[in-house]
C-alpha cells in the first residue's frame, strides 16, 4: 500500500475512507476505482484477471492514490466469496466503508439460446454475489453506524427488450436489493443506493459501438455515455453529499429510459 499524497487532503470527499469495488479491472469499474482513489479513498480492486487489475493499481499509486488488488471470482463458490471479503476488509486495514457491487455478466442472447452455464453464472455474479458481500460485510458498517453501499444497475432492468431477458431481470433484482438493503441497513447508518448506467462505451461493448452511437444519438444526451460519467454518479452517492439519500436508482443513461425526442 503506498501513501496518501500531498493532493489527497481532507478536502477530498473520501478522504480517510476505505473501498471495493468488484468487477474494476477495466470499464466502469476501473474508472469508479480511479475516481475513489483520486477522492482520496484507499480501493480495493478487484476481478478475475491479476494483470489488469494490477495494472489499475499501478495507474491509481502512479497519480498518488492508495490501492490494492484482491483476485475475485464472483462465480465462485460462497466460501469464496466470503474470503474475498474477509480478505478486502483485512487489505483496508480491518474495515471497509464502502462497497460497490458492479461486476455484472451480460450474455446478450435471446431466451432460448442462452445457455445453462451462461445463466447460471450470470445469477451467480450479478445477484448473488452482491448478495453474500453485503451479508458479509454490511453488518460491521452498521455496528459502527456509517456506510455506503451502492449497485450498479442498467437502464434496461425498467424496459422490456427482446433480447437479454435474463440480463435485464438480474438488474431489476438488484434495484429490488438496493430498496430492501435501505430499508434493512439504512436505520443504523448504512446508505444503499444504486446506479443504472445507458450505452456506455466500455472494452466489452466495443464491438457495437456504430450501434451504441445510433442508440445515443436519439437521446437528449446526445452520445453515448463514458464510464466516467457512471463513476461520478457512484462517486456523488458514495459520499457525505447523498447522506439523505437511500433506497434510490439514479439513472446515468443521458435520458434514454424517460425521454422519447419523436
Amino acid at each position: 500500500m503506498t501513501s496518501t499524497s500531498a493532493n489527497h487532503t481532507s478536502s477530498a470527499r473520501l478522504a480517510g475512507r476505505t473501498a471495493v469495488v468488484t468487477g474494476s479491472t477495466s470499464g466502469i469499474g476501473a474508472a469508479i476505482a480511479r475516481t475513489f482513489a483520486a477522492e482520496g479513498a484507499h480501493v480495493v480492486v478487484s476481478g478475475r484477471d491479476a494483470a489488469r487489475g494490477k495494472t489499475v493499481v499501478e495507474e491509481i499509486r502512479a497519480a498518488g492514490g492508495s490501492a490494492d488488488f484482491v483476485e475475485a471470482d464472483l462465480a465462485g463458490s460462497y466460501d469464496q466469496l466470503r474470503s474475498f471479503a474477509a480478505e478486502t476488509s483485512s487489505v483496508l486495514g480491518g474495515r471497509v466503508d464502502i462497497l460497490v457491487n458492479n461486476a455484472g455478466l451480460y450474455p446478450a442472447t435471446s431466451t432460448a439460446d442462452l445457455a445453462d452455464a451462461d445463466l447460471d453464472a450470470m445469477l451467480a455474479v450479478n445477484i448473488r454475489a452482491p448478495h453474500v458481500l453485503v451479508a458479509a460485510l454490511a453488518p460491521a458498517m452498521a455496528e459502527r453506524g456509517s456506510g455506503a453501499i451502492v449497485n450498479l444497475g442498467s437502464w434496461t432492468a425498467g424496459v422490456g427488450t427482446p433480447y437479454a431477458a435474463m440480463y435485464t431481470a438480474t438488474k431489476a433484482a438488484d434495484e429490488q436489493l438496493t430498496r430492501a438493503w435501505a430499508a434493512e441497513f439504512g436505520p443504523r447508518g448504512v446508505r444503499v443506493n444504486s446506479v443504472s448506467p445507458g450505452v456506455t462505451v466500455t472494452p466489452g461493448t466495443e464491438a457495437g459501438l456504430e450501434q451504441l452511437k445510433a442508440i445515443a444519438a436519439t437521446t437528449p444526451a446526445g452520445v453515448a455515455v463514458q464510464p466516467e460519467d457512471v463513476a461520478q454518479a457512484v462517486l456523488f452517492l458514495a459520499s457525505d453529499a447523498a447522506t439523505k439519500i437511500h433506497g434510490v436508482t439514479l439513472l446515468v443513461d443521458g435520458g434514454l429510459a424517460t425521454t422519447r425526442l419523436g
